[in-house]
């Protein structure tokens, strides 16, 4: 097809398509394409504003390092992750909701004995946290691998600190035979995400502030059981209804109790789903 016009390209790209060998891509880019062109009709896109588009792209990609995932911080923005954490996360009732899993996870945590110091010297009051990792039967899942991140008092990951030398605010540990946990770490307070790239520019084009909600990072894996990516939010903190990546879930959030020897306490509880793999 030789002359196509605004109404005909799409058709033609699509029948370029038409020998995809992987049907699944092939499902992805013909919707992709579809979108695309339906937008860019919708709008009447102009070339200006697709060059402004593709340098924004292209900056955000220049953005990423190993320490920072400048697109993940995109996508939840946009609401794009945490949909895509929904649709891919239906449990049954009583099991702890997943959430987005964030920009800051690193592999190879440090690994910390239960009741060990996860905060590790990061800035912050001190909070003791306890739980138990069940299954949906109320089951005990002995030896989860719970890892944990959160960000210090100063609203910085570690990885945002380029002084240290050492994690800080981040570990990872096993329950015990029956499943319970306890460590002890800072008290979670809200943050704003990075506001220095791409994505912080989109934010105040659109009027939006970045803050988010004080919250606790986890991840727990078990054999037999789904793999669960979370969070526990700070009951009270002014940002649980206008989170800045829409990962608030009333299921998750959770007291903080201050103690009177200036101690905080966290406790809450993690159910898993079985794995039917």
């Amino acid at each position: 097809m030789k002359n196509v016009d605004q109404n005909t390209i799409t058709q033609a790209v699509l029948e370029r398509m038409g020998n995809m060998p992987d049907a699944r891509l092939k499902t992805i880019v013909t919707s992709l394409v579809h979108h695309l062109h339906d937008f860019a009709r919708e709008v009447q896109l102009t070339e200006q504003e697709l060059m402004h588009a593709i340098e924004f792209l292209t900056q955000t990609g220049q953005k990423c390092d190993d320490k920072r995932q400048e697109f993940i911080l995109l996508s939840d923005v946009l609401g794009l992750s945490m949909l895509t954490v929904a649709m891919n996360n239906q449990k049954p009732a009583g099991c702890t909701e997943a959430t987005v899993f964030g920009p800051f996870f690193v592999e190879g945590a440090p690994k910390v004995a239960l009741g060990g110091d996860v905060a590790q010297g990061a800035p912050g009051q001190p909070c003791s946290v306890s739980g138990r990792v069940v299954g949906s039967r109320g089951q005990p899942v002995v030896h989860a691998l719970i890892e944990v991140w959160q960000a210090d008092e100063e609203g910085f990951y570690d990885v945002q600190r380029p002084e240290l030398r050492a994690p800080q605010a981040r570990a990872s540990m096993q329950a015990d035979g029956d499943g319970r946990f306890h460590f002890k770490t800072i008290v979670a307070e809200a943050y704003p995400i990075p506001t220095d790239g791409p994505v912080g520019a989109l934010l105040r084009a659109m009027g939006r502030h970045p803050w988010r909600p004080a919250h606790l990072h986890f991840m727990i894996k078990a054999p037999g059981f789904e793999t669960l990516i979370t969070h526990v939010f700070r009951n009270g903190d002014q940002y649980l209804e206008s989170d800045a990546v829409f990962g608030v879930r009333e299921s998750l959030i959770a007291d903080w109790v201050k103690q009177p020897d200036g101690n905080t306490l966290l406790q809450f509880d993690f159910v898993l789903n079985e794995s039917h793999d």
